[in-house]
């Protein structure tokens, strides 16, 4: 082939890319879109939205094929949840699908004819996320994390981990609304274990420094209440505690993978997944009233036997026997 033949006809592929590029896009616009607005980073919630994405192909989803996906990450950034809320909004989706109790109350306030899932939040009856479990109402729905109900057992396991526990300090962030639920119960349980609970709040990342170093001196343990803020921030919290001696208990297993000590919750990879089931059942007509929010059925119990040595503490076998996942 000599040059010019070539140049002609690499000059017309070229000139059907931008054709080809907007025949995807439009093919693209024509799908049910999900507006997915995760409120950390891919980093520390990737793998769960991995496995929402996962269980959507499974149910026949497919992205880019049968399905578009627009992806917002908060980056922990409560400040930025109503912006984002509002960008995804004007989009129109099908539906949006979010984490954490701030980010569904935002998205709520925008729109109350877009369905809307969320795959974790905690206590969404007491914070007035939906009417009931049973009966949400309203355009949203989805899996509650019961917090609260689990809050006594992580106090009790962190008691048993630290056998000269007295004084316990909870840290949590005062602009998450499950926050100060979750507080009552872990007072109310550190009280029935005789032990002193004390209470420290921040708002944004910068006062998470301080706020540990504040109680560092005023606690034998430390109970720290999860959202998306700490989350994103988990190796600082981590590397922060470590350093004021700290035995901390956390409600998410990946604060543990990250080198914290010990975690107590629902698998979040699992509730992610059955989000995806309630996506799929209003992408097929339901209505988000009429589907009632779930709870966790999968739990797990993640020790880090690396964190437990460089504070000095020896995990009784019980624990380590029930343990789901023991770090070494």
């Amino acid at each position: 082939m000599n040059r010019r033949a070539f140049m002609s006809l690499a000059g017309g592929a070229a000139a059907t890319w931008p054709i080809r590029a907007r025949a995807q896009q439009q093919q693209t616009a024509k799908l049910p879109m999900i507006g997915l607005l995760v409120s950390g980073t891919p980093a520390t919630h990737g793998l769960w939205v991995n496995a929402f994405v996962q269980r959507l192909r499974e149910l026949g989803w497919i992205e880019g094929r049968t399905l578009a996906i627009e992806y917002r990450w908060a980056e922990g950034n409560y400040a930025r949840f109503a912006e984002i809320g509002a960008e995804l909004v004007n989009l129109k989706p099908s539906i949006i699908v979010t984490n954490g109790n701030a980010t569904v109350a935002a998205v709520k306030q925008m729109t109350s004819s877009i369905p809307i899932v969320f795959a974790v939040a905690g206590d969404p009856v007491g914070t007035g996320l939906v009417a009931s479990l049973a009966r949400p109402g309203g355009n949203v729905t989805g899996l509650s994390i019961q917090q609260t109900d689990t809050a006594t057992k992580r106090v009790e396991l962190l008691r048993e981990l630290v056998p000269n526990l007295r004084r316990l300090a909870i840290t949590a962030n005062a602009a998450n609304p499950a926050a100060a639920l979750e507080m009552r119960d872990i007072r109310a349980a550190a009280e029935a274990l005789s032990l002193e609970p004390a209470t420290f709040e921040f708002r944004r990342a910068e006062d998470i420094a301080p706020t540990i170093d504040a109680l560092k001196t005023r606690a034998d343990a430390l109970y720290v209440v999860g959202d998306s803020l700490m989350n994103t921030n988990r190796v600082r919290v981590n590397t922060l505690t470590t350093s004021a001696r700290l035995p901390t208990m956390y409600s998410n297993r990946s604060f543990v993978e990250a080198g914290g000590l010990v975690s107590y919750g629902p698998n979040f990879s699992d509730l992610y997944r059955r989000a995806a089931g309630y996506a799929d059942k209003i992408l097929r007509g339901a209505q988000p009233a009429d589907l009632p929010v779930e709870q966790p059925t999968k739990f797990d119990l993640v020790i880090n036997l690396t964190a437990a040595k460089a504070l000095g503490l020896e995990v009784p076998d019980r624990l380590l026997a029930l343990a789901d996942e023991v770090i070494e």
